[in-house]
């Protein structure tokens, strides 16, 4: 199904697109890092006010922004892979030659893999040494946590580029904006029971909030949560599937239509 050489052909070029320009490097870096920095020091304010158990209520945060980078950068790596397709009048050259949409969308994955890897490794340093926060105790649920988010962001990712080929120019902003429409359904920090009662279904339909209900489980109860992983799992099998048919679709009418010419060359 997938064909390795094309997949990384197209890999070796997002790496170069990073590797030859450094800002592109530093923007890996410096945003995750800000929000720590914030949210941690902020934590460190809270934990100086509370007493008794708050001090680990609060710990909720730092754990909620590094997961949730997770999610975010996954989404990134595909729908900013394509962003730098279009940008650089390359999306026609691709789609012209024979590189199948499963080896496009696997080697975006890859992007999202690497820029997670990346990422989580520089913000679970500063955790540990500026805040004493720990992220590896969470031990095996670890990566069942971040294989969730990373499987949501990659459904967003599609779901972006889809629309962008849609709609053009025009819904570039929705890279860096979806992922932010759907954050106050997904509790990052805060337990779905703080959510009004209407909005509490709707946050079950979403992966995130399982996820990050788990992590504050495993915080305050230890273990792991398996009801909650199954439900994550099974929602983004979902979502992945929507997304694929999505996006399969807007790019046959694409193609119909002539929007990928028009996209490369505007």
């Amino acid at each position: 199904m997938f064909r390795l050489s094309v997949i990384r052909a197209l890999l070796t070029r997002y790496v170069l697109l990073y590797a030859r320009n450094p800002m592109r490097a530093f923007e890996l870096f410096f945003w995750p890092l800000v929000q720590l920095l914030v949210w941690g020091f902020l934590t460190m304010f809270l934990q100086k006010q509370g007493g008794g158990a708050f001090p680990q209520y609060i710990t909720f945060l730092i754990g909620g922004i590094i997961l949730w980078d997770a999610l975010f950068r996954s989404q990134q790596g595909v729908s900013i892979s394509f962003l730098e397709d279009v940008w650089t009048r390359n999306l026609l050259n691709v789609f012209a030659a024979p590189v199948r949409m499963s080896d496009y969308i696997a080697a975006t994955f890859c992007v999202g893999i690497l820029r997670v890897g990346i990422t989580a490794g520089v913000l679970i340093l500063v955790a540990a040494v500026a805040y004493s926060f720990n992220l590896f105790q969470f031990q095996w649920g670890l990566i069942a946590y971040y294989a969730n988010l990373m499987l949501f962001g990659w459904a967003l990712g599609i779901f972006s580029i889809a629309l962008i080929l849609r709609w053009g120019h025009g819904a570039e902003s929705l890279a860096w904006a979806l992922p932010f429409m759907i954050q106050p359904f997904a509790c990052v920090f805060y337990p779905v029971e703080t959510l009004p009662v209407w909005m509490r279904g709707i946050a079950m339909l979403f992966p995130p909030a399982h996820v990050f209900e788990g992590m504050r489980g495993s915080i305050v109860h230890g273990g792991f949560d398996l009801r909650h992983f199954v439900a994550a799992l099974g929602l983004n099998v979902l979502y992945l599937a929507a997304a694929g048919w999505l996006f399969a679709r807007v790019l046959r009418m694409a193609r119909e239509k002539g929007l990928l010419v028009k996209a490369s060359t505007t």
